[in-house]
């Protein structure tokens, strides 16, 4: 294995830790490690007035400007006048800790979509689902989770709880395909309930394509976001909920009004359930798999 030479600093270093323990002279030492007596006993010398007032003013830029890497503040001095380069500025800012660590970018996970962008062409055909978030009076959280049916705009669940995760989510689309008929797609953001491989599992093996937005772009699951603006102006605005039991009884009767008698200017002012009725034939339901953990275990029921 090749070994690694010594710099004139590490021999230096060397020598002075054999003449410090007796081994040998400081001559000897030079002489053996092949280090000139001069270079040996080279001292630094001090920083010039001019360095002092560089080195000064390096440090009063970089503490004003905190996000600026040794690049800009190299250019923000020589505006100044200061002869200096960029290799100098970056040596003294890394010397006195004011290196700026690099931002670390979150890596977005993203869902797979099974099926094509699509349009709600009948009942059942599409569904979508989310997320609002909420909180009682005493400060508890509450995480309310929305399915719609696209076409007639059907409320199948609007369930609030303190914390709802992909099981719990799962649970509840499983509730909503057996009173309603499976969906042929659901359409989500890239939400880890909606990602989880659990729910990605149950959805293949069910036969229901998924179909998720892009991040940051909110406005292509838009009919969501309409209804729950909706349903913050009309209800989560106007009611004091103190406790999860009293808003789950207030949000429960607000889903039932929304799907009956409120009518929707999109559906010729008819209600949803009404649209849905009169106008949509029913979707056939489908028999259901249990979920499962990857391992032939079916996941229990809460």
């Amino acid at each position: 294995m090749r070994k690694k030479a010594l710099s004139p600093a590490g021999r230096r270093e060397e020598v002075k830790r054999l003449q410090g323990s007796g081994v040998c002279s400081a001559r000897a030492g030079c002489r053996i490690l092949r280090l000139a007596r001069s270079s040996y006993r080279y001292r630094r010398r001090g920083p010039s007035e001019e360095q002092r007032s560089l080195h000064q003013r390096l440090a009063e830029l970089s503490h004003k400007h905190p996000r600026y890497g040794y690049r800009p503040i190299a250019v923000l001095l020589r505006q100044e006048g200061w002869k200096v380069g960029k290799r100098l500025v970056q040596r003294w800012r890394r010397e006195e800790g004011l290196r700026v660590p690099p931002t670390r970018r979150k890596m977005v996970r993203r869902g797979q979509s099974t099926g094509l962008p699509t349009q709600a062409l009948h009942r059942g055909h599409v569904w979508r689902w989310d997320f609002i978030a909420d909180a009682t009076v005493r400060g508890g959280a509450l995480r309310i989770l929305t399915i719609l049916d696209e076409y007639t705009r059907e409320c199948h669940v609007l369930r609030a709880d303190r914390a709802l995760k992909a099981p719990d989510v799962l649970e509840w689309l499983q509730r909503a395909i057996q009173e309603h008929g499976a969906p042929a797609y659901l359409r989500s953001d890239n939400g880890p309930e909606f990602i989880a491989t659990l729910m990605q599992r149950w959805l293949k093996e069910n036969g229901v394509k998924t179909l998720y937005i892009e991040p940051g772009s909110p406005w292509q699951n838009g009919l969501v976001e309409s209804f729950h603006g909706r349903f913050r102006d009309e209800c989560l605005n106007r009611e004091q909920l103190h406790t999860l039991t009293e808003a789950r009884v207030v949000i429960g009767d607000y889903r039932r009004e929304y799907n009956q008698p409120r009518p929707h200017s999109r559906l010729g002012y008819l209600s949803p359930t009404t649209y849905a009725q009169t106008l949509c034939p029913s979707p056939v339901p489908v028999g259901l798999r249990p979920p499962s953990t990857g391992d032939g275990q079916p996941v229990p029921n809460h």
